[in-house]
């Protein structure tokens, strides 16, 4: 879990889309604060922080502690919105945290030892079917990834959340054992390999027949 994170904040006393652009014209962005029981907060953020935190990496699974004009505020980031030409952050949405919370996150997968797997050196092709997994976690133990480890995966291989290592007190949302990535067989590849497999089967074929005329 990557450390809790420091973000300041200004309180935002009017709401809409007018008085948005005029926080957007200023240099910053809207957000809202919500859940934990308490009524929605409007707050401001500097955008240019927002742009590089978001950027980053890891954004929706960070625990932030927004400092709103001196009263602290732990959050977690629930959704964002982008600028579709500039790239800019419109608008953050943040979660109130409090302790012993279980959480629903969407978290990254990442593959080890791609280079080293038996089926990708031989031109085999890592077919992603996951790049993030829905976890429940500890608001304080959110994993930063979910590792899957390719070593000794050949060419037909599959990887299962069965297989992957999860942290205590985490589990995924989806009871059942779902595929996370195969090592698929790439276009061309596949006749070499019918073909090998091919010769292999006569040359089995041959030698059993040439024993039993022995």
């Amino acid at each position: 879990m990557s450390a809790v994170k420091e973000l300041r904040a200004v309180a935002r006393d009017r709401v809409g889309k007018g008085a948005a652009r005029a926080v957007r014209r200023g240099g910053q962005i809207p957000a809202v604060i919500y859940g934990g029981g308490a009524a929605p907060a409007p707050v401001a953020l500097d955008a240019n922080e927002m742009r590089r935190l978001i950027f980053a990496g890891h954004f929706l699974t960070t625990i932030f502690e927004v400092d709103v004009d001196g009263r602290k505020t732990r959050v977690i980031p629930r959704d964002y919105h982008l600028d579709p030409v500039k790239d800019m952050p419109m608008h953050v949405d943040f979660l109130r945290v409090t302790a012993g919370q279980t959480l629903t996150v969407e978290v990254p997968v990442h593959f080890l030892n791609g280079d080293t797997a038996p089926g990708i050196k031989r031109g085999g092709v890592l077919n992603i079917v996951r790049h993030t997994i829905e976890l429940e976690a500890p608001a304080d133990a959110i994993p930063e990834s979910v590792e899957v480890d390719l070593a000794g995966l050949d060419i037909g291989d599959s990887v299962h959340i069965s297989s992957v290592k999860l942290p205590d007190g985490v589990t995924t949302t989806i009871d059942r054992d779902f595929t996370i990535a195969t090592i698929a067989t790439p276009a061309g590849l596949g006749a070499e390999v019918e073909a090998e497999e091919a010769a292999v089967s006569e040359a089995a074929k041959a030698e059993s027949e040439a024993a039993k005329e022995g």
